[in-house]
């Protein structure tokens, strides 16, 4: 027959592993939307660096359309 103490023991132990089980999962799912999050703001950055780039050709073209850099 188990005692109490042993049922207890039983009990909290489950509860501890189950816990930690679910505070990793739930850490993986942090970690993926801060990546995603990360992926997309630098995508928003790199936009913009295209967007400035074009806006100083188009400005280029405009002052001069033969003195246009060589890409």
């Amino acid at each position: 027959m188990v005692s109490q103490f042993e049922r207890n023991k039983d009990m909290a132990q489950e509860l501890i592993e189950q816990t930690a089980h679910r505070v990793g999962r739930i850490a993986s799912i942090i970690t993926g939307a801060v990546i995603d999050v990360t992926r997309e703001i630098g995508d928003l950055v790199t936009d913009g660096f295209e967007m400035r780039e074009a806006a100083k050709r188009a400005r280029l073209d405009e002052v001069d359309p033969t003195d246009r850099p060589v890409t």
